[in-house]
């Protein structure tokens, strides 16, 4: 498909979308092609992790767009999906996509699965037809952690990007089902048109024992993910590997060199503290498995 894009007509920003948009890598508004689509993708999960430090310390963060700009432009920090897709679907909306919001329930087992609760922001992406989508409708997700590096067409099947393979089934213009690869820490995700009450689910979610036993943070790029929880260091991808994290300064060195987080922001005795907190969590959980 080919786009008629003329740059003295480029679409104006607002100041924290120009500088969202200038930590992605560009200067200027570039077009609302499928080729643009996947470059977003792919910079905006490279660079910006997924994490929950501001529900672990206590201060679950805004997911008002315009408050996730401003981490994102101070801290390097979003948050987790609601606040990851919201920033991207209204970068998107503004450089001229067409975009949809859909409600979404990331699940894991059958059990969890049958809840229809909103735990999860979904981004449609419409009228980018390609060889292999005629449709024109794509699955754009920078908020899942360890989900798909490109966006995945609406198109039931399965889906292969290097060694994971997706699942989607049941597609239809309102909602499908997502099967997530095997090396997964979910299983899947449902997505339905059912109303989107961002600002009562976060309330939910950021309260929920998900979100508050340990810290999470992960980042996606183009072979796999890295992925932190508690004092586990996990590498995802054709390379696996797992480390245990033992000390305080091993494990503020891995959230600064692994996924770019210098919380030079954040107050050292709470940091301090959540490391008191996250060693002991994990030293209970080695004790608890031990025969």
């Amino acid at each position: 498909m080919t786009t008629s894009f003329h740059p003295d007509r480029a679409p104006r920003l607002s100041a924290g979308l120009a500088s969202y948009l200038s930590i992605l890598g560009y200067q200027s508004s570039p077009p609302p092609t499928w080729e643009v689509l996947v470059a977003l993708h792919r910079r905006h999960l490279a660079t910006v992790p997924y994490e929950n430090l501001g529900i672990m310390l206590g201060r679950p963060p805004s997911v008002a767009v315009d408050a996730t700009l401003d981490r994102v432009a101070s801290q390097g920090l979003a948050g987790y999906c609601f606040h990851h897709n919201g920033v991207f679907a209204a970068l998107l909306e503004a450089l001229g996509f067409s975009i949809e919001l859909r409600h979404g329930h990331v699940y894991s087992g059958a059990g969890d699965r049958a809840d229809h609760s909103l735990n999860h922001l979904v981004v449609v992406v419409s009228d980018l037809p390609t060889d292999s989508n005629p449709t024109g409708r794509w699955w754009a997700d920078v908020g899942l952690g360890e989900g798909f590096v490109d966006p995945l067409p609406l198109v039931d099947g399965e889906h292969r990007q290097g060694v994971f393979c997706y699942r989607l089934s049941d597609v239809t213009e309102d909602g499908w089902s997502f099967l997530h690869t095997p090396e997964g820490s979910f299983d899947g995700v449902e997505i339905s048109h059912r109303p989107l009450e961002i600002e009562a689910a976060h309330r939910e979610v950021a309260s929920s024992t998900s979100f508050t036993r340990f810290l999470v943070v992960q980042r996606r790029d183009l072979t796999g993910w890295d992925s932190l929880r508690g004092c586990v260091l996990q590498r995802c991808g054709p390379e696996p590997g797992r480390t245990e994290l033992t000390t305080y300064d091993e494990w503020r060195a891995t959230l600064a060199d692994r996924f770019g987080l210098h919380l030079d922001h954040v107050d050292q005795d709470e940091l301090g503290a959540l490391w008191d907190r996250t060693l002991a969590g994990h030293r209970a959980w080695v004790d608890a498995r031990r025969p």
